[in-house]
């Protein structure tokens, strides 16, 4: 009886050690990777310079697995909650407001940067290899480029955003290279990250200089304007002033241009008939408008008034245009 008890132990043995070995090995084979995305802040954008912004996010893949395994890794980036038209056509919104950018996979904006849940987007997830240490981990950082593009002026002063979650931000992996497909891939982890951007309200200006011509006496008045070239945001309301010029004159149809001493008495106005006289007081003597995003155009009528002549010579002032949003 205890001969037999003996080698029921010793043959029970090996199964135990059987069951050990497998434990031990079983995690070593099993692979996980986890993905996460900065944020894509484009800050603030100023619709009417018509100009491009580009700014970037860093996507990160880490891996742990059997060491030196190659772990195959595609990238996915879907429409995000404001949708779009394709991978390089995406918008950014505020209520229905749209500021359109896209997601490309190099800084050249040559290659969008899709997903294969969104055929639609007309391009196609980012794939790449990532080789195991011979501690059983490694890792991938890949940037995301994004674009907001010109030609946008007339959007609104906002703030704007997208958001991806789930599997618009999502990577597939397994243990084959991402060149045999895709869609090979089985596993997957998601990740969430946003695309901002801000139009705040801007406006410039652009001037004209504004010529008399040239007269002998000036037992007559002279006529003359020009035009400045406000841009403003769309839906921005401004104000145009203009200073007491160089003479710093507090009563805006009596400026004066000057040559040494001598002087030659002048007034700005807001209309033609040159009765509303174009100063710098808000709302009193300005000249109030609403910006739709490009340049506009705000007449300057000047008057030389009947006046004593000086000397011939070259007169001027210079003034100073102001704008107040």
């Amino acid at each position: 009886m205890s001969v037999r008890r003996f080698f029921r132990r010793c043959l029970a043995l090996p199964a135990v050690a059987v069951l050990a070995l497998l434990s031990i090995e079983a995690p070593a084979v099993a692979q996980s990777c986890s993905l996460s995305i900065t944020p894509l802040a484009f800050g603030d954008i100023d619709v009417t310079a018509n100009a491009q912004v580009d700014a970037s996010a860093t996507a990160t893949v880490s891996c742990t697995g059997l060491a030196f395994s190659t772990v195959g890794v595609c990238l996915d980036l879907g429409p995000g909650s404001g949708g779009g038209t394709s991978a390089a056509n995406r918008f950014m919104l505020n209520g229905a407001n749209q500021l359109r950018y896209g997601l490309f996979s190099d800084a050249s904006a040559g290659s969008p940067w899709g997903s294969d849940a969104w055929p639609g987007g007309s391009a196609s997830p980012v794939g790449f290899n990532i080789v195991l240490s011979a501690g059983g981990s490694g890792s991938r950082s890949q940037t995301i480029f994004g674009r907001v593009y010109s030609s946008q002026a007339t959007v609104a002063p906002l703030s704007y955003s997208s958001s991806f979650t789930g599997t618009d931000a999502r990577i597939r992996y397994g243990l084959l290279s991402f060149l045999l497909g895709c869609n090979l891939l089985t596993n997957s982890q998601t990740t969430s990250f946003a695309v901002t951007a801000n139009v705040p309200a801007t406006c410039r200006v652009t001037t004209n200089n504004l010529s008399f011509g040239s007269f002998g006496v000036l037992s007559a008045q002279h006529d003359a304007s020009t035009t400045l070239a406000p841009t403003c945001t769309n839906g921005t309301s401004y104000q145009i002033g203009l200073d007491g010029g160089l003479s710093g004159a507090t009563n805006p149809t009596l400026r004066r241009m000057t040559k040494g001493a001598e002087t030659v008495t002048y007034g700005l106005y807001r209309n033609a008939a040159r009765t509303q006289a174009f100063g710098q007081t808000l709302g009193s003597d300005t000249l109030s408008a609403t910006g739709n995003g490009v340049a506009q155009t705000a007449t300057v009528y000047g008057r030389v008034p009947v006046q004593a002549t000086p000397s011939p010579g070259l007169y001027s002032d210079t003034i100073v245009v102001s704008v107040t949003y």
